[in-house]
């Protein structure tokens, strides 16, 4: 008598480690987006919070390049080598010319 693929019994410890390794197939799947979006959202998440003024008056042509902050100034480095120094208030206190060698 033949046996056919229909009459074939998985032994129970085979059928446990199958499910066994399709449990951890959907744990490792399910760890790895945990991971990854929580990585995401950490690099997102992770911009440091400056409180600049709501307006700035840059100088008549001035297009700004860079802007840093420092404890009670702003500065802003301008696309014609200029580094202009604003206070808290968003007045402008100073203005600096970069040259270039």
């Amino acid at each position: 008598m033949e046996k056919t693929p229909e009459d074939f019994q998985e032994p129970p410890s085979l059928r446990f480690l199958r499910r066994l390794v399709t449990v951890l197939t959907a744990v490792m799947i399910l760890g790895l987006l945990t991971i990854t979006g929580l990585l995401v959202m950490r690099v997102l998440n992770d911009r440091p919070r400056i409180a600049l003024p709501a307006e700035l008056a840059l100088p008549e042509g001035a297009v700004p390049v860079a802007v840093t902050a420092g404890p009670g100034w702003y500065a802003v480095v301008t696309g014609d080598s200029r580094i202009l120094v604003f206070g808290e208030d968003g007045a402008l206190s100073e203005e600096i010319p970069v040259e270039l060698p």
